[in-house]
Parts: structure tokens; sequence; C-alpha cells
């Protein structure tokens, strides 16, 4: 028996046209193909975006990446160790004016020597008066050398200092004192402090 709509080739679908059945069947796909070609255009866009960067000066990228590569690798520089070697007493003062440059403010106290491996050497200021120092610590050996400053009651600074490296500390003092600096290293070496008020 016939349907009272009539045959369609797609189907009979109660209580709809065909035209619109026609219509729904042939839009659904046409979704589909619309974003994978943006995908695609994106992905390809991506693509030739990352290939090369061009700077304002006209350099690309790629080429100076190129060039860096096949560039020859440059001398390689250590450090020479006879410059921690300690200098001689005849030599100790021009050593410490090359480590201790001078400074805007005057020292109120300083120091340098000779050690021989494991003396212990103790140097003591005069009574400061009440204020701000800094306190510049230089040492030339092949070891550490440490350097402890203290006042009667209390230590300021205990310090293993790695030498050709100068180590300046602040220190306050709040009434008048006398600090004592003490040096010890374990091989030969030199040492300079300076002191002043700033």
């Amino acid at each position: 028996m016939p349907s009272p709509l009539g045959a369609s080739p797609l189907g009979t679908f109660p209580g709809t046209a065909h035209g619109t059945v026609r219509a729904r069947t042939r839009s659904a796909p046409a979704r589909k193909p619309a974003g994978a070609v943006v995908g695609v255009v994106l992905a390809a866009g991506l693509a030739v975006a990352g290939c090369e960067y061009t700077y304002d000066d006209g350099r690309s990228y790629a080429a100076s990446a190129a060039a860096e590569a096949t560039a020859a690798p440059g001398p390689l520089f250590t450090r020479d160790p006879l410059t921690r070697d300690p200098v001689g007493q005849d030599e100790l003062d021009g050593w410490v004016a090359r480590t201790l440059p001078e400074a805007p403010q005057p020292a109120v106290h300083l120091g340098a020597g000779v050690l021989a491996a494991g003396e212990v050497r103790s140097d003591a200021s005069p009574s400061l008066e009440s204020g701000t120092y800094a306190l510049t610590l230089a040492c030339r050996s092949q070891r550490r050398v440490n350097f402890t400053v203290s006042s009667d009651t209390l230590t300021l600074v205990d310090l293993g200092l790695r030498c050709g490296i100068n180590r300046e500390n602040v220190i306050y003092l709040s009434a008048p004192t006398a600090l004592t600096v003490t040096v010890e290293a374990k091989t030969g070496a030199n040492y300079a402090f300076r002191l002043r008020k700033l």
C-alpha cells in the first residue's frame, strides 16, 4: 500500500518534506571538510613560520646558527697557578698596593705579612671610636687563609678566604672598641687587611 506522502529515494520520514531531508543529509558532511581544511591551513602556516627567522638587519637565524656551528673553538685559558704562590717580604708592598687599591676613606688600621705553613699571627688595632667600618681582607696562597676578627667579647668575622678574591665586610661598633685580626695559613701565604671608617 503506497504511503500517503509518497516514496522518496532517501526513505520515508513521516511528517517531513522530502526537500528538508535532502538538505539535512547534504549539509551534515559539508562541516567536516571545512574544519579539516582550517586545520591543514593552520598546520601549514606553523610549519612555514618555523623554518627561519629574519631580523631587521637582514640576518637569518638559520644562517647564523650554521656559521656558529662551523666556527673553530676559541683557545681555552686556564689560571696560572704561579699567581697564587706567595711573594717574599721584598715584594710584599707591591702586592698589597695592587690588591688593595686606594679607597675614598683613609685607613684607620691596616696590616700585611708573609706567613709560613701552619703559622698563626695576630694584630691588634688601637681603640676605634663607635661607628660603621669597612674591613677588606685579601690573601695570596695555594689554599684558603683563615681570618678571625674579634673584640674582647665578640667574634665579628670568622672566614676561610679563597685567595685571589678580596672580601669586604661591614662592621658596626656601638662603643669604642679595639679589634684583633688573627690570620692562619696551612701553607705559605701572604695576607693583607684594611679597616676604614665609612
